[in-house]
Formats: C-alpha cells, sequence, structure tokens
C-alpha cells in the first residue's frame, strides 16, 4: 500500500488519531460540524475535541472556527489529502485481507461535465448505487475544470483532450460530435452542403474550446477543412445551445450525447453529414502519486461497461 511512512507512524498504530482523522475529514467533506455528527453518528463535541488533539499534536491549525462558518487552511488543505488516502488505504488493505467480505465500501467524490453528467452519468451511478449498498457517492456536475488534487475528489470523468498530463487515466469510450439545425432555420437560410458554407450562417458556440476546434471538419480526403459562421450566441453549457438551435436562432456543432434526443424528437436536423469531425475520448481520470482505491476502480469499471463500443445515446443515430 501506498501509504506515507511519515504519517502512518505517527496515526496507524495509534486509534484515537486514526479516529481523529475520521473525524477531520469528516467535517471537511460534510461542510460543518453538525454534518459530520450525523455521517459519524457521534456528538459535536467529541468530534470537535478530537480535531482539537489532531491540531495539537500537529501543532498547525487545520480548520478555522467562526460562529456562522468553517473553513478549511491552507495547512489544513494539504493534511486533508493526506489523511484521504491514509484512511483509503487502510480500508483497501481491510478488505482485502478480510476472510468474510468482499464488498466494497466508503465514498466517493467525482466531478463530471453538467450535460453528460445528468443525462447518463446519473444513470451509471444509479445502478452501481444499487449493485453496491455499502457506497456512499458525491458527485459534482459543473463544466468548469476541477482540480482534482485541490478539491479533493477521487476521479473525475472528462471528455477531449487532457491537458493535464500529470493526471492517471483510463479511455472509457469515444465521444462523436454532429452539425445540425432546426427546420425552421434551414427553411429561412438553406441547408450548408460544405463547411465553408457556413460562413454564410449562425453559429451557436460552446465557450468551454475553441472556435476552431467547434468548427472544423474533414474532408473526403482527409484534410481539414474551416467554417467560419458568425457567433450570436455563447454558452459554457451544451443543453442552453441545443435548445437555443431547436428554436431555430443557429447552427449547433456538439457531441451526440447531448444532440441525440433532439435528432430523435425531431426538433433538429443533421447537416453537413458528409464531412466527419474528429472523435474526443471520453475518460475517467485520477489524483497521480497513489494508488486507486478498490472502489474507485470498481465504478470506472462499470463506467467502462456503460460508455464503451456503441453508447446508448448513438444507437437511435447508427439504426
Amino acid at each position: 500500500m501506498a501509504i506515507n511512512k511519515t504519517l502512518c507512524s505517527i496515526f496507524c498504530n495509534n486509534m484515537d488519531k486514526f479516529a481523529a482523522l475520521q473525524a477531520f475529514t469528516a467535517v471537511v467533506e460534510s461542510g460543518g460540524f453538525q454534518a459530520a455528527t450525523q455521517r459519524l453518528g457521534i456528538d459535536k463535541s467529541v468530534i470537535s475535541r478530537r480535531i482539537s488533539e489532531l491540531e495539537k499534536s500537529l501543532n498547525s491549525r487545520l480548520l478555522n472556527r467562526t460562529t456562522r462558518r468553517i473553513s478549511v487552511t491552507d495547512e489544513g488543505r494539504q493534511f486533508y489529502q493526506r489523511a484521504v488516502q491514509i484512511l483509503s488505504d487502510l480500508e483497501d488493505a481491510e478488505l482485502a485481507t478480510s476472510s468474510h467480505s468482499r464488498e466494497i465500501r466508503g465514498r466517493i467524490k467525482i466531478a463530471a461535465p453538467l450535460s453528460f453528467g445528468v443525462e447518463h452519468l446519473s444513470k451509471a451511478t444509479n445502478e452501481f448505487l444499487i449493485q453496491h449498498p455499502a457506497i456512499e457517492i458525491e458527485l459534482d456536475l459543473n463544466d468548469r475544470n476541477i482540480n482534482l488534487v485541490e478539491d479533493g475528489f477521487d476521479m473525475a470523468v472528462r471528455i477531449g483532450e487532457l491537458e493535464d498530463s500529470t493526471l492517471i487515466a483510463r479511455k472509457l469510450g469515444l465521444s462523436r460530435s454532429v452539425t445540425c439545425a432546426s427546420s425552421v432555420y434551414l427553411e429561412k437560410y438553406g441547408q450548408p452542403e460544405t463547411p465553408r458554407d457556413l460562413n454564410h450562417h449562425i453559429g451557436l458556440q460552446y465557450s468551454n474550446i475553441t472556435y476552431t476546434q467547434q468548427w472544423q471538419y474533414q474532408g473526403t480526403e482527409g484534410k481539414p477543412i474551416q467554417g467560419q459562421p458568425q457567433v450570436r450566441m455563447r454558452s459554457n453549457n451544451g443543453e442552453v445551445l441545443a435548445d437555443a438551435a431547436a428554436n431555430g436562432l443557429g447552427i449547433i456543432s456538439a457531441p451526440t450525447f447531448i444532440l441525440s434526443k433532439y435528432i430523435q424528437s425531431g426538433r433538429l436536423i443533421p447537416v453537413l453529414q458528409d464531412y466527419q469531425k474528429s472523435a474526443v475520448g471520453i475518460y475517467a481520470v485520477y489524483p497521480p502519486g497513489r494508488l486507486t482505491p478498490l472502489r474507485v476502480k470498481a465504478f470506472s469499471d462499470h463506467l467502462d461497461i456503460c460508455f464503451s463500443d456503441t453508447p446508448e445515446w448513438d444507437k437511435p443515430l447508427t439504426s
């Protein structure tokens, strides 16, 4: 087990310190003492005492306490990462050596893009929770780029090119894109026959990728062809743009996991189907420098089954 030897020597041989680690991580993850008491089933005074003793032994303040709120200090954030890892390693060691139980248990904190999370990851997560009753999941759905280490995440689902090369990544599947517009829009502006025809159209821009990335296609010979629509609306959320496109406000180029339901219902019509857009990866990524806990690996195994080959959202488009 990749347990930090110094910290392990301080805490792992002392059950009081182990309980203090549990109390501290519970307060950080729950956002306060009251929520931590409900999570651990012990009195607030006991949690407060354990954390105070922990701070005294470390000679460092981990939490800032006021009458209104609790905040984590810089030292507390750094210590939290190590504490979570120690607790995770010990739990995995217990599971690996237990002769009476192989049930995975514990908490998994996950970050994922908003639209993908709502439409597809939520279903996979619910299935996993049903299969594993001892698992607790905290799911943060946000299109901003989460820092896994600083924000204390066990795992993130990311789509597209991975900018941070230090992360441990596992490819789960592919995300394909399609270009669409509503029938109302096409009746008014006409249907583009080539990407260069987009120069005379209105585009809806996803602001988390570049203009070039969104409107670049591959021709019949594999050469890139760049469209240049006039952008009327920008958003960091694909569902907002898809709804705008369905209401005739412009052309959208976006992942099929967002647009599939609009195409099936007839609200959007695919265009430029002779011009391909490069598919990008769907990844499970983990913080660097530590072993992946068994429960996190089990969850990523589950996602691999859900999203590999032809995912559910692409099946209606390929049949």
